[in-house]
């Protein structure tokens, strides 16, 4: 395949794998085997995206009989089809600045920020031997677990692919299983106090209102 399609280019395949995950791994800093499976099914999520969006479209090729008819005179083989739910819905113009690819951006710099904040808190909790409940473990229990998903779901808003549409619900119930582990491994090690906190913070989807903002502070305070 040409490489003027922006195909084809196991170069860039790999510099942006690389790239994301290092960034993951620099805001993560995993120490637990927990923490390892989480950055690996981010980083599977990661190269099996890049390897569609530069390497070998392999959506493209599958729908191409089905896309052709749903959208006639759809250039299958331009780097900008790729942006499936642009052409999908009609988007005339740079796929880069419509209103799904530009809420992308702020998903993908939203999961990031959020994998930096969990990351400063909880680093600061291991190294005092205390529960991570400030900040944003003061509104959910999982801001990492959260951080990763909000990531790919921006990308999959960006550049969506049967691999990583079909991925996304695997890694959603890897990451339920992983915070369930973690949850017993912190209810052994901080009995009571682990068992106040997750009454008080919802796992994943923070609660509405601003009656929860003041936890993180009242759980280390204690009684």
């Amino acid at each position: 395949m040409p490489t003027d399609y922006g195909y084809d280019l196991w170069w860039l395949v790999i510099l942006n794998s690389a790239v994301f995950i290092i960034f993951a791994f620099s805001f993560v800093r995993p120490r637990t085997k927990l923490d390892w499976r989480a950055l690996g099914g981010f980083s599977a999520f990661i190269v099996a995206l890049f390897t569609e969006m530069y390497g070998f479209p392999l959506t493209i090729y599958l729908l191409s009989g089905w896309l052709g008819n749903r959208v006639p005179g759809l250039d299958l083989l331009s780097h900008n089809t790729g942006h499936l739910w642009q052409d999908l819905t009609g988007w005339q113009g740079d796929p880069h600045l419509s209103p799904l690819h530009l809420l992308s951006n702020v998903l993908i710099a939203a999961g990031f920020m959020l994998l930096y904040l969990s990351w400063q808190v909880l680093f600061a909790a291991q190294r005092e031997h205390r529960l991570a409940t400030p900040g944003p473990y003061a509104k959910v229990r999982h801001p990492q677990y959260m951080g990763f998903l909000t990531i790919m779901a921006g990308f999959l808003l960006q550049w969506p692919t049967l691999l990583t549409l079909l991925m996304f619900p695997v890694l959603v119930i890897v990451y339920l299983r992983l915070a369930r582990k973690e949850e017993r491994m912190m209810e052994a090690e901080f009995g009571e106090a682990y068992a106040a906190y997750r009454r008080e913070v919802p796992g994943f989807v923070p609660r509405s209102g601003r009656g929860r903002a003041g936890t993180g502070q009242k759980l280390q305070e204690g009684p």
